[in-house]
């Protein structure tokens, strides 16, 4: 099995390395920034990489002025960032005395909003990167196997590298578990533990489908504003992705309600207790997690487009469409070897004009179903993405 896997996200760091005097890294735990960094940090003659979450590396910063003066030249790292809010206030006067680019990291288990009230003082000296857990695109082999593999286990390395799937089961719940117990805390959040742990379950069990906030609601004993604040919160921590509906200038009635995703295929896989392709092949969700899996992949792959889905009231529906300027890719999930598209998704496209479709199946090979209408799998869909 792969070792190391190089990180697509590396190339854009050292960019930004050249441009900015703070790098910020952000992403889920566990999903490499770490082991990132560090490989990083292999090529800069003075890198010293502190541990927030260790009290030796705390005690080294009860006088962060000193610590620096000490350091004069060395790029630091700082490790969990978020759990150290009053270091942002004084980097800035100290990247201020010295305006060297790429002379501090800061990784973060938090997205730019849940730091932003700390990290607002650092405008204009510190740029963001976002690291996901692997994408397909980042592992060598693709071979059929291996992507099967992928999309069971999820992209978090000790779950994609485990030796095992029993063991990359057992540390994908223990996972789930330590966010619920312990980010919730970290971020100040008063959210009731169960009701939480119902609300991720719900998630998952609908995973793909449009948010219902009132009857999530309903079941969960609060209203619709505490479900989408809860669902916001989950969306800041990378848990879920929230994909908005397109509502183009057009005289149809178009559904308004978002869709939310486990983000990590893996995760969904855990809160589903499905451990295997068999197991999945025979649940309910199966065609919602390929279709979730999918536009993960293609989102992350393309960070300068806009992603939304698209449907009206009467059924007229496109999985995803990435739009850029007057741009716009439009793509459809379809988790068999055969696939076959509905009246909707053709009256879709008719919708917005779109003149070329790319279906994502699991078909081996990529060919035209129609002059107009691609399929192949999601190698090929990154490709095309990639190339556009």
């Amino acid at each position: 099995m792969q070792g190391y896997i190089n990180r697509s996200a590396k190339t854009l760091i050292t960019e930004y390395m050249q441009l900015f005097p703070i790098v910020a890294i952000l992403g889920p735990r566990q999903s490499g920034k770490s082991t990132l960094a560090k490989e990083i940090g292999r090529y800069i003659p003075d890198f010293l990489f502190i541990d927030l979450e260790d009290p030796s590396d705390r005690s080294k910063l009860n006088d962060l002025g000193l610590f620096f003066n000490l350091n004069k030249g060395a790029t630091v790292c700082f490790d969990e960032a978020q759990l150290m809010p009053n270091l942002f206030p004084e980097l800035r006067s100290i990247v201020d005395k010295d305006r060297r680019n790429g002379q501090i990291l800061l990784l973060g288990s938090a997205s730019r909003e849940l730091v932003n009230k700390s990290a607002e003082s650092l405008a204009g000296r510190i740029g963001y990167v976002e690291l996901s857990p692997f994408m397909f695109s980042e592992i060598d082999d693709k071979k059929e196997g291996t992507m099967i593999r992928h999309w069971i286990r999820g992209g978090f390395p000790l779950s994609y590298l485990a030796e095992s799937d029993r063991f990359s089961e057992i540390w994908r719940k223990q996972y789930i578990q330590s966010y619920l117990e312990r980010d919730l805390v970290i971020y100040g959040n008063s959210i009731p533990l169960l009701t939480i742990q119902r609300l991720i379950q719900m998630l998952a069990n609908n995973n793909g489908q449009l948010l219902n906030s009132s009857q999530f609601g309903g079941s969960l004993g609060v209203n619709y504003h505490t479900v989408r604040n809860y669902i916001d919160f989950f969306e800041k921590s990378f848990i879920t992705r929230t994909l908005q509906p397109y509502t183009p200038n057009l005289n149809k009635r178009i559904n308004k309600s978002p869709k939310v995703y486990i983000r990590d295929s893996g995760i969904l896989h855990s809160l589903l207790d499905v451990s295997t392709i068999n197991q999945l092949l025979g649940h309910p969700g199966y065609g919602y997690s390929w279709e979730g899996y999918v536009i993960e992949n293609i989102i992350n792959s393309a960070p300068d487009w806009q992603p939304w889905f698209y449907r009206t009231t009467t059924g007229n529906e496109i999985d995803l469409l990435l739009t850029k300027g007057n741009k716009i890719l439009a793509f459809e999930c379809k988790a068999t070897l055969s696939p076959e598209l509905t009246r909707g998704t053709y009256t879709a496209m008719q919708d917005l004009k779109i003149n070329e479709l790319f279906v994502v199946a699991m078909a081996p090979e990529s060919y035209y179903f129609k002059p107009n209408i691609q399929i192949g799998n999601l190698n090929v869909a990154l490709d095309y993405v990639a190339n556009y």
